[in-house]
C-alpha cells in the first residue's frame, strides 16, 4: 500500500469521522516572501537605467533579471539545478564580456540578476550531490557574480565592486555548504534509524521462525509415534506441519527482505496478544498522575480480526509510539485510541490527542522526528500505511492501517464495540481526524 493511497483508504473507513481537515505542515520556503526583495532590486534597476540611459543596450539587466529570476523559481523536477546554474553563469559571462569587448558603459549591471545568481549559487553547493560538479559550477557562478560590475566600464568606483561581491560570494558558498552538511547529517541519522530497525526486526522474525521450526519439530516426532498405533491422526498433524512451514517460510521472506541494503522497511516486537497489550499500555498512560488520560476503544470485528506475530507486533509499536509523544509534545490531554475494520479488510488505528493548553518546547537533543521515521519503516515490512499530522484545532493525528489473515472476518463486518470495551465515542473536539495527505519530510530549502 503506497502513501497516495491512504486518502481513499482513510474515506472509505467504516466509521465516519468528524474532524476537521488536518493541516499540511510543509517546511518548504515559500518564494512569495522573497517577492517584495526581488521586486525592490528590480525597481532600483528600473530607476538607475531610467535616469542614466544612453541606448538601447542600457535596458539589458531588466530582461537579464527576469530572467535570472524565472531560474531560480523553476522547480527541479522541471530543470535540474545543474542545468539552470549552468546555463544561467553561461548567459551572465557572455553578456559581461560582449558589453566589454565592445566597449559599452552600461549604467548599472543588474542587481535583481546578481541576487538570483547569488540564491542559485547558494542551492548549488547544497544540491548538486557530484562534489568536482559542484565546485566546477560554483567557481563559474562566482566568476560571473564578481564580474558583473565590469559591464559598467570599470573605471573609478565600480573597480571596487568585484572585491565587495567577493564576500556575497563567499557567504552564498558558505551558506550552501553548511545545508549541505545539515542534510548530509540528516541522511545519515535517517540511514542509522532503519539499519537499527531492520536488525531488531531481525532478531524479531528469528524469533518466530524459531517458535515455527520448533512447533514443526514436534509434531513431526509426535506424527512417527503414533503412525501405526493411530494412523488417523496423522492427517491433522500433516496439515499442521503444512501450514506452521508455510508460516515459516513467510517470515524467511521477510527477514530477507529487510536485511537486503535496499530493503529499508520496518516491523517490530513482541506481543502474542496485541489488544491485551494495548489495555495495559493504555491503562499505564492514564495511571502516571500528570493529568494524561487515554481512552481505548476495540471494535468485535477487530478483535476478531486475525493478525500475524508481526501485524501485532506493529500495531502494538504504533499506539505505543504515539501516546509517547503525547506525554512528551501535550502532556496533560486527553489521547483517544480507536481500533477498527474498514470495508478494504484492512485493520485501522486512530490515535487522536487534543491540542496542549500551552505549548511544549521541544527537549534539546531530542529524536527531532526521527521515530516517525523508524515507525513507518516497521508499519511498511508488514504491508502497511502509516500517516500523522497536525489537527485543525491544534491537536494531532496518528493514522495506521494494516493488513489482516486471510481468517479473518469478512468484509462489510459489524464496527460496533464489544460490551465493555468501548468507550463513549468522542465527537467535537474529541473526533478523530479525517486522513488525506501524508506530510513528508521536505529536504528543499529549510535546514531542520
Amino acid at each position: 500500500m503506497t502513501p497516495s493511497s491512504l486518502a481513499a483508504l482513510s474515506a472509505r473507513a467504516t466509521q465516519p469521522h468528524h474532524h476537521g481537515r488536518p493541516r499540511s505542515r510543509a517546511r518548504r520556503l515559500d518564494h512569495r516572501a522573497l517577492y517584495p526583495a526581488l521586486g525592490v532590486l528590480w525597481l532600483l534597476d528600473v530607476g538607475i537605467i531610467v535616469s542614466q540611459q544612453r541606448g538601447f543596450l542600457d535596458w539589458l539587466p531588466l530582461v537579464t533579471g527576469p530572467v535570472a529570476l524565472a531560474l531560480v523559481l523553476v522547480p527541479d523536477e522541471r530543470l535540474s539545478i545543474t542545468w539552470r546554474t549552468g546555463f544561467c553563469a553561461a548567459v551572465s559571462t557572455a553578456v559581461t564580456l560582449g558589453t566589454s569587448l565592445m566597449g559599452w558603459a552600461m549604467p548599472e549591471w543588474g542587481l535583481l540578476e546578481t541576487a538570483c545568481m547569488l540564491v542559485l549559487l547558494a542551492r548549488t553547493c547544497r544540491d548538486v550531490a557530484r562534489p568536482r560538479v559542484a565546485l566546477a559550477l560554483a567557481a563559474a557562478m562566482g566568476a560571473s557574480v564578481i564580474d558583473e560590475p565590469l559591464r559598467t566600464g570599470g573605471t573609478g568606483i565600480t573597480l571596487t565592486y568585484p572585491f565587495l561581491l567577493t564576500f556575497a560570494v563567499g557567504g552564498a558558498v558558505g551558506a550552501g555548504c553548511y545545508l549541505r552538511t545539515l542534510d548530509a547529517r540528516r541522511r545519515r541519522t535517517i540511514a542509522a534509524v532503519r539499519l537499527a530497525e531492520r536488525i531488531q526486526l531481525a532478531r524479531e522474525l528469528h524469533d518466530f521462525v524459531a517458535h515455527h521450526v520448533t512447533g514443526i519439530i514436534a509434531q513431526a516426532h509426535a506424527a512417527g509415534v503414533i503412525h501405526e498405533s493411530a494412523p488417523q491422526q496423522v492427517g491433522p498433524i500433516l496439515g499442521n506441519i503444512a501450514e506452521a512451514g508455510q508460516r515459516t517460510m513467510d517470515s524467511m521472506r521477510r527477514l530477507i527482505k529487510v536485511l537486503r541494503e535496499d530493503g529499508e522497511q520496518i516491523s517490530l516486537e513482541r506481543p502474542e496478544e496485541p489488544y491485551a497489550e494495548l489495555t495495559k499500555l493504555v491503562s499505564e498512560f492514564s495511571g502516571q498522575g500528570d493529568g494524561s488520560t487515554a481512552q481505548l476503544e476495540i471494535t468485535g470485528a477487530a478483535r476478531r480480526s486475525a493478525l500475524l506475530p508481526e501485524v501485532g507486533s506493529a500495531v502494538h509499536r504504533v499506539v505505543q509510539e504515539a501516546l509517547t509523544n503525547v506525554r512528551r509534545h501535550a502532556p496533560g490531554t486527553q489521547a483517544t485510541v480507536r481500533v477498527h475494520r474498514t470495508r478494504d479488510d484492512l485493520l485501522r488505528i486512530d490515535v487522536y490527542n487534543e491540542g496542549p493548553e500551552r505549548r511544549v518546547s521541544r527537549p534539546t537533543g531530542g529524536r527531532g522526528g526521527y521515530g516517525l521515521i523508524g515507525l513507518r519503516e516497521r508499519v511498511e515490512t508488514v504491508g502497511g500505511s502509516l500517516a500523522a499530522g497536525p489537527a485543525d484545532d491544534g491537536g494531532w493525528w496518528v493514522i495506521a492501517h494494516f493488513p489482516v489473515a486471510p481468517t479473518a472476518v469478512p468484509s462489510g463486518a459489524e464496527e460496533t464495540a464489544e460490551p465493555g470495551q468501548a468507550s463513549r465515542r468522542p465527537s467535537g473536539r474529541h473526533a478523530k481526524p479525517n486522513a488525506h495527505a501524508e506530510p513528508e519530510p521536505d529536504m528543499s530549502w529549510d535546514a531542520s
